[in-house]
């Protein structure tokens, strides 16, 4: 194998190289060989087919495959002797396209380079670190929103038209196809405007009545409604009103508490005081983070080669323009063009994710099988019913899979990075917490 460099342009590489025939005859010969011992065919005994026959019979196939072997051998050793790392695919193209059996073959190798990244010396960061000590306001703020989930209901005046949120109590009959049906009445029936508790349609009807009110809802049952009796057949209720209520929230006591399964008051204020503890957490670690990239930013000075730029601003401007145009189905992707901000942002993006990804290969950082485990196992938590729907999507996704790995071996990195930078913690007050983070730029 020849190899012969044509083009070393900043961080453009061309490579000419030739694979020669006898190469590949080698190949081939030494294919042969291994396989021919399980051969037989008529009028020879197993393992005993002449190679000349054997190549005949199987030559051109394993030619095939031994150019293969040869070309990605050859990109393989090229990279191993140059030390250098392609920034995407490279691209491999034959030259001579007339060839034939028993001709080298010539390839062309091009693509661009990474570049070298630059140490940083993190020692020499310094970042705030947003600290919130929870204060009754905050905790009072999270006890109201408990109540609010679990509210009473009081009667509203006799005259009260019925608006949305509010719980209506009905007694109701139902008639489908002429015949009243036992199983569609009920008595004392909670219904609260706004839920679509029951059937689609059913509540509209019911806007703006009053108690002692008897309306007609005419609705039809879905196709897949459980009922095969019932299943997309036109049904007319006769609904009375008997109770027109509003909701207040529930008094912040020891009841309330049990209604979340805390024993009393003091549990529920504890397991409160977790929530907004974790939460805060959550945000003060967003914004370290993004200050960290901040940072960093300021002070990485590299060139980037211009294909991964240009794809992650394409891809920038493509999700930015979703973003914006989720009821949109029909477009053509040409259209959607990078402008200054999403080659400005995709730079910031790749000289980032460069460093990272330089930080992880000197310090050994890797995603281990038990940390992919375990994420995969706390997303499926969040699909009850579904665990094994989401488990079978993942083991069958190569890019969900890849999605989840970069996002664990990220986290990793920045802990091992805020582990070498030096942070100050500084108290603030949750809302300033929040404005800090509403304040963060999007990207």
């Amino acid at each position: 194998m020849q190899v012969t460099e044509t083009l070393n342009e900043g961080f453009k590489r061309g490579y000419r190289i030739t694979v020669t025939a006898s190469e590949l005859d080698e190949k081939v010969n030494g294919k042969l060989a291994e396989a021919a011992p399980e051969i037989q065919m008529k009028g020879f005994r197993k393992g005993k087919v002449p190679t000349a026959l054997l190549k005949k019979q199987f030559g051109k196939r394993l030619l095939g495959e031994a150019m293969q072997e040869s070309v990605d051998a050859a990109v393989s050793e090229h990279f191993k002797a140059s030390d250098e790392k392609p920034a995407m695919e490279p691209k491999v193209e034959m030259q001579n396209q007339d060839w034939k059996e028993g001709d080298d073959v010539e390839l062309a190798l091009t693509y661009e380079t990474l570049p070298e990244i630059p140490e940083i010396d993190f020692a020499g960061f310094e970042l705030d670190k947003l600290v919130v000590q929870t204060d009754e306001a905050a905790l009072n703020e999270v006890l109201e929103e408990f109540a609010s989930r679990v509210p009473d209901y009081v009667n509203r005046p006799r005259s009260s038209q019925a608006v949305d949120g509010d719980q209506l109590i009905v007694d109701f009959t139902c008639m489908v196809d002429g015949e009243v049906l036992d199983e569609g009445a009920g008595s004392s029936v909670p219904l609260v405007l706004g839920l679509d508790q029951f059937v689609p349609g059913f509540e509209t009807p019911l806007f703006g009545a009053v108690e002692g009110e008897t309306r007609r809802v005419e609705v039809t049952f879905p196709e897949d409604h459980a009922s095969k009796k019932l299943a997309g057949k036109l049904a007319t209720f006769q609904v009375t009103v008997t109770a027109v209520q509003e909701s207040r929230p529930a008094p912040i006591d020891d009841e309330l508490a049990k209604k979340f399964g805390a024993e009393d008051l003091k549990e529920l204020k504890e397991r409160a005081e977790e929530a907004i503890k974790g939460e805060c957490e959550s945000v003060a670690r967003s914004i370290l983070k993004r200050t960290l990239f901040d940072e960093l930013d300021k002070v990485l000075e590299f060139d980037l080669p211009p294909s991964l730029v240009e794809r992650e601003a394409e891809q920038i401007a493509y999700q930015l323009w979703r973003d914006e145009h989720p009821e949109v189905e029909d477009y053509d992707d040409d259209e959607i063009k990078p402008d200054d901000e999403h080659n400005r942002l995709a730079e910031r993006r790749v000289r980032l994710g460069l460093l990272l990804s330089d930080v992880g290969e000197r310090s050994n950082v890797a995603v281990t099988d038990a940390e992919m485990n375990q994420a995969v196992m706390n997303q499926a938590r969040t699909l009850p019913g579904r665990e094994r729907d989401y488990f079978d999507l993942v083991q069958n996704s190569p890019a969900m899979r890849g999605h989840i790995h970069a996002s664990i071996f990220e986290e990793k990195l920045v802990d091992h990075i805020l582990d070498l930078v030096t942070i100050k913690e500084r108290k603030v007050s949750k809302d300033a917490l929040l404005k800090a983070f509403d304040a963060l730029d999007d990207e």
